[in-house]
């Protein structure tokens, strides 16, 4: 069983902490709020500490899941950050939703340090996190990749290294483009069912067998015609996700004019209290206007 550190204990990293711990490995975490580690070591057993640096001192796997690129940077290069504190051949992962340079960029200080580094985000959501089945996405070397991916799978039902460092993020980004179109197609899809005096429930139980369906489609459609909001990814974060996509599409060419409209029309739910409801919510746009 390996030595192991876990900084950030949010509605994601709380439950994949959880999960490397009954797998027996031996866990320490670190959260900002003091509280949250102490309530995962009363659930989980373990121990926290109060710096980065003091959880990764020592360990051979470090992960991460924390909110923005610089929070990322705090937990790691910044004071009391866990690089500073890092064994040699240690390996450092990142499962927090960030931009691709700073993947590249937090690779290349790792290397210099003697230790890896992956940029590993996950999709699956709350659900997905708490049930251990999340996909991990991974850029970084493929030595790295071998060693980490058995404590990696602790958390995960599909776990792939997608390329060099900064290609789990990228390949996170074309995982959020998709689901924005596809949550934007379902929801005008229920709006106009709804308005149109269609059984919902109906409709979705024949074309969710066809080549309409998705995983949104048979996961939330009840949720939304029902008008809630309260299930899974929230909008702030998706907001994020899809600025850092838009920001990558300017540097390397593509043209996201889907991602930039329904990047709006987020913007409309934030302005409408909808800050931290589900990525569903789109729909409550369009019954709004």
């Amino acid at each position: 069983m390996a030595s192991v550190a876990f900084l950030g204990l949010g509605v994601m990293g709380f439950p994949m902490a959880g999960h490397i711990a009954k797998a027996g490995h031996d866990v320490t975490v670190y959260n900002r709020t003091a509280k949250k580690a102490a309530d995962w070591v009363a659930k989980h057993g373990g121990k926290s500490e109060s710096t980065p640096a003091g959880a990764a001192r020592g360990k051979e796997f470090v992960f991460s899941c924390v909110g923005n690129d610089d929070d990322l940077r705090a937990i790691t290069t910044g004071p009391d950050g866990a690089f500073s504190a890092m064994k040699k051949g240690s390996v450092f992962i990142d499962n927090t939703t960030a931009s691709a340079s700073v993947a590249r960029e937090l690779f290349g200080a790792a290397k210099n340090a003697g230790f890896g580094f992956l940029d590993a985000p996950v999709s699956g959501g709350q659900a997905g996190a708490e049930n251990g089945v999340l996909t991990v996405m991974v850029g970084g070397d493929e030595q790295d990749f071998a060693r980490a991916k058995p404590v990696i799978d602790c958390y995960a039902k599909m776990v792939g290294l997608m390329g060099a460092a900064g290609a789990g993020q990228l390949t996170k980004m074309v995982n959020q483009l998709c689901i924005a179109g596809l949550v934007q197609g379902l929801a005008e899809g229920i709006h106009f069912a709804q308005n149109a005096g269609l059984d919902v429930d109906k409709v979705i139980e024949v074309i969710s067998k066809g080549a309409a369906g998705s995983w949104q489609m048979e996961n939330r459609h009840k949720t939304m015609n029902a008008g809630k909001y309260d299930f899974g990814f929230a909008v702030d974060w998706m907001r994020k996700d899809l600025g850092i996509c838009l920001e990558e599409a300017r540097g390397n060419g593509s043209r996201l004019p889907v991602a930039a409209l329904v990047d709006q029309f987020y913007a409309e739910i934030q302005a409408m209290g909808g800050k931290r409801w589900d990525t569903s919510s789109l729909l409550a746009r369009l019954k709004h206007n």
